[in-house]
C-alpha cells in the first residue's frame, strides 16, 4: 500500500498511518474527593498500553453513532462527529500522549477515513464499556457508540473539562499544531545524539524533559523516574551536562519501555483508571531511597512536585521547597 510520511519522519502504511512511533493492534490529578480512584496523569506508558489493549479489542467494529456531551470537548465541526456513523475502527495508536483512533470508510457522505485526535490532559481516560453511558453522566465527554452494544468513552474526572478531542480527514492529524511541533518520541528513546541535542539548552532538566516541543511522551511522573534513575538533579541545566551525564540519561529512558513492559503483564483487557505504577520515587517523598536509603525530599509547585534523593542527585544538598521560598539555591 501506498506509505504516508508524519513531520518526524515516521513511514507509515495506510494500515498504520498517521500514528508515531508505530500503532501496535494485537488480537493529582483531580481533588481526592472527587476523584477516588484516579492516581497520575497519563504518560507515554499509560496511553501505550491504553491503546494497545482498545486496539485488540475494538478494532473492525462498527460505529453505530456518536456524540459529545462535554461542552467544550470536541474541538473540530468539519467533518461533524456524525460522520463516524457506519464506520469501522481500523485501529488506535499513539502520537506522544494523545490517543488517535482511526476510522475506516463507509460513513454519511463520506469515504475517506477519518481519525480522532483525543488529549486526556490530566485527568482523562479513554475506555470501552459493555453499556452505554446516561447521558447525565458528568464525566462523559465523548461517546462512540459501537454496533456490538459496547461503547469507546473519553471520560473526565474533575469539573475543569480540559480535555478535547478532534475529528480529522485522512491525513490531517500530522497537520495539526499539537502533533506538528512535537519532538522526537521519548520510547523508542531517540539516538545519543539527538538527546544531546535536545538537551543541550539553558533549562532546568525536569521542565524541559516535560516540554513536549523537546521530547514526547513524557510527563510529571516519569520525569521524576528517569531523572533519578540517571542520577541528575531536576534542576540542572541541559547546557550544563556532561558527556557522560547525556549518556546516562539517554539509558534512563529505559524506564519509559520497562513500565510498558510491567504493565503487559499486570493489566488485563480493560484499563483500570488507576494503574499499578512501578515508581520508585515519584510522590514518595519521606522515604528511603530505593538505592542508597537516603530520605527522598521533593520541591513542591503549584500543579506539581518534583521528587529526587539529595544524596545521588543533588550532591547531598536539600532544596528549598517552593512552598517556603520561591527561590531555589
Amino acid at each position: 500500500m501506498t506509505g504516508e510520511s508524519l513531520a518526524n519522519g515516521t513511514s507509515l502504511t495506510r494500515r498504520n498511518r498517521g500514528f508515531a512511533p508505530l500503532l501496535r493492534v494485537r488480537s493529582p490529578c483531580a481533588a481526592a474527593r472527587l476523584v477516588p480512584t484516579l492516581q497520575c496523569v497519563p504518560e507515554l506508558p499509560e496511553v501505550e498500553i491504553t491503546t494497545r489493549r482498545l486496539g485488540a479489542s475494538l478494532e473492525g467494529i462498527e460505529v453505530e453513532s456518536a456524540l459529545a456531551p462535554g461542552m467544550v470537548a470536541l474541538r473540530s465541526v468539519d467533518p461533524p462527529l456524525s460522520a463516524l456513523a457506519g464506520r469501522p475502527i481500523e485501529g488506535i495508536g499513539r502520537i506522544g500522549k494523545m490517543p488517535v483512533v482511526a476510522f475506516g470508510p463507509g460513513g454519511e457522505g463520506e469515504d475517506g477515513r477519518l481519525d480522532l485526535l483525543i488529549h486526556l490532559m490530566s485527568a482523562g481516560r479513554l475506555q470501552v464499556y459493555d453499556k452505554r453511558a446516561s447521558l447525565r453522566d458528568r464525566r462523559s465527554r465523548v461517546l462512540i457508540r459501537l454496533a456490538d452494544g459496547r461503547e469507546l468513552r473519553l471520560r473526565e474526572f474533575g469539573t475543569k473539562q480540559r480535555a478535547w478531542a478532534k475529528l480529522l480527514r485522512d491525513g490531517q492529524v500530522q497537520d495539526e499544531e499539537m502533533v506538528a511541533t512535537l519532538g522526537p518520541e521519548a520510547w523508542p528513546a531517540p539516538d545519543l545524539e539527538t538527546l544531546a541535542r535536545i538537551v543541550d539548552q539553558p533549562r532546568h532538566l525536569h521542565p524541559m524533559l516535560r516540554d513536549q516541543r523537546a521530547i514526547a511522551g513524557i510527563g510529571r511522573s516519569w520525569v521524576d523516574e528517569i531523572l533519578w534513575e540517571a542520577r541528575l538533579s531536576p534542576f540542572k541545566r541541559g547546557s550544563d551536562l556532561e558527556p557522560e551525564e547525556v549518556e546516562r540519561l539517554h539509558d534512563a529512558l529505559h524506564v519509559l519501555g520497562d513500565a510498558l513492559d510491567h504493565y503487559e503483564e499486570a493489566i488485563d483487557e480493560r484499563v483500570p483508571d488507576k494503574l499499578p505504577m512501578p515508581l520508585h520515587v515519584h510522590k514518595r517523598q519521606g522515604e528511603p531511597c530505593p538505592r542508597c536509603g537516603t530520605t527522598l525530599a521533593a520541591v513542591h509547585f503549584a500543579e506539581h512536585v518534583t521528587t529526587y534523593c539529595p544524596d545521588e542527585q543533588t550532591g547531598g544538598r536539600v532544596l528549598k521547597d517552593r512552598r517556603l521560598s520561591r527561590l531555589l539555591k
